[in-house]
């Protein structure tokens, strides 16, 4: 049902006149009413060079009729015909499409210069920042441990476990605050 509407709202944009209709449009309106014929060569000359071009609503047209076309017997299909529905099937154009020349130092030249502008910031922020907190002294973090003891705290795999041979809270210390 919904097809037969498909086809009929297909044969209507065909009946139209094709005054105002691009080559494209013309080429499909002329393989659908013929059937299944070859698409015109100059439609698909230079497909590669003219495809990024085209109009989206030409590029679908084209890639319909080139579809259609696909449905027959491969065999029937002229030598531009499978060019072009390579071309466009798998061609190096849209998400397939080579990097332009230099994008390789471009992005490394700008993650460069992120990481320089990171570095800096880094640095100012630590040459600005003050003393480190009284927490971060070992002898804080010692009697943390010795509290957190007191406490049972993790009795089973933590600070409080029999054999525990691990630094607790103790960490790196930093220049130690007076």
């Amino acid at each position: 049902m919904m097809r037969q509407s498909l086809l009929r709202s297909s044969r209507s944009i065909i009946a139209r006149p094709a005054v105002a209709r691009p080559r494209v449009l013309q080429a499909v309106a002329a393989t659908q009413s013929r059937g299944a014929h070859a698409i015109s060569n100059p439609t698909l000359a230079n497909i590669e060079k003219r495809w990024e071009e085209m109009p989206p609503q030409e590029q679908a047209d084209l890639w319909m009729a080139l579809r259609d076309r696909m449905k027959t017997n491969w065999a029937e299909l002229t030598l531009q015909e499978q060019k072009a529905a390579y071309y466009i099937a798998f061609g190096n154009h849209g998400p397939r499409a080579t990097a332009p020349p230099g994008e390789g130092r471009t992005i490394f030249l700008q993650v460069m210069a992120g990481l320089a502008a990171s570095f800096v910031l880094f640095a100012t922020i630590r040459m600005f920042a003050g003393p480190a907190p009284s927490t971060m002294n070992k002898e804080w973090q010692e009697a943390t441990n010795e509290y957190l003891k007191a406490q049972n705290s993790e009795p089973i795999s933590g600070l409080s476990s029999q054999g525990y041979k691990g630094p607790g809270q103790v960490q790196s210390s930093p220049k130690k605050v007076e």
